[in-house]
C-alpha cells in the first residue's frame, strides 16, 4: 500500500506541468476538512460499528518563493479521529484513536488553480480502548495508549473558485488517502 501511495504521488508530480501563479503564498489561510480511506485501524471480523476516520488540518503561508516564484511554504495544525466497536455476544471493546498534529508543508503550484504540496507531521497519537458487557467472573478493563508519531504527506488542492477547492491527500495521518474540501480565508 505505502509503494502504491508513493507512486501515485511522483507519478502527479511528473504528469503535470505549466505555467501559473501561485495558488498558496505567504498569509494564506486555508481549512481542509476530509474523510479517510484505507487504514490498519479496526480491520477483522467482528467489528460491529466503525466511525469513519475524519480530519481537518488548518494552514498558514509563512513564506514565498521557498525555491523559485511557484514555490512557498506553511505551518498549521492537524486533527484526526476515527471509532469502532467490537463485539460478540453483548461483550466487547470501543477503540477510539485520535491524533493531534503540527504540519509544516512545502507548496509547489504546477499548474492554474491546483496546489500541490508536500510536508511532514508530528504528532501526539491518543488511544483508548474501552471494555463494556460482562463475562461471569471477569473483570471490566479499560485502557489508553498514547505517543509521538510522525508522517510524511503529500497532497493537492484544486480551487474551483477563489476560496473553495476539492483536497486529496495520501500519507499516513489517520488514513492512508483522505478526500474532502478546503476552504481559504
Amino acid at each position: 500500500m505505502k509503494k502504491t501511495l508513493m507512486l501515485f504521488a511522483v507519478l502527479i508530480c511528473f504528469t503535470l506541468a505549466g505555467v501559473s501563479q501561485n495558488t498558496f503564498k505567504k498569509g494564506d489561510k486555508v481549512l481542509n476538512l476530509g474523510i479517510g480511506f484505507g487504514n490498519v485501524l479496526y480491520s477483522g471480523t467482528g467489528y460491529t460499528s466503525k466511525t469513519p476516520p475524519i480530519s481537518a488540518s488548518f494552514e498558514m503561508g509563512v513564506k514565498d518563493e521557498l525555491f523559485d516564484e511557484k514555490s512557498s511554504f506553511g505551518i498549521g495544525g492537524y486533527v484526526g479521529y476515527s471509532g469502532a466497536k467490537w463485539e460478540y455476544s453483548g461483550w466487547g471493546w470501543k477503540y477510539t484513536n485520535f491524533i493531534l498534529g503540527v504540519r509544516g508543508v512545502g507548496h509547489y503550484q504546477l499548474i492554474d488553480k491546483l496546489d500541490t504540496y508536500t510536508g511532514l507531521m508530528l504528532g501526539y497519537d491518543i488511544i483508548s480502548a474501552k471494555e463494556f458487557g460482562t463475562i461471569p467472573g471477569a473483570s471490566t478493563y479499560s485502557a489508553t495508549s498514547s505517543g509521538f508519531v510522525w508522517s510524511w504527506f503529500a497532497g493537492g488542492r484544486y480551487y474551483f473558485t477563489d476560496k473553495i477547492a476539492g483536497m486529496a491527500e495520501v500519507g499516513y495521518g489517520i488514513a492512508y488517502l483522505t478526500l474532502g474540501v478546503s476552504v481559504k480565508f
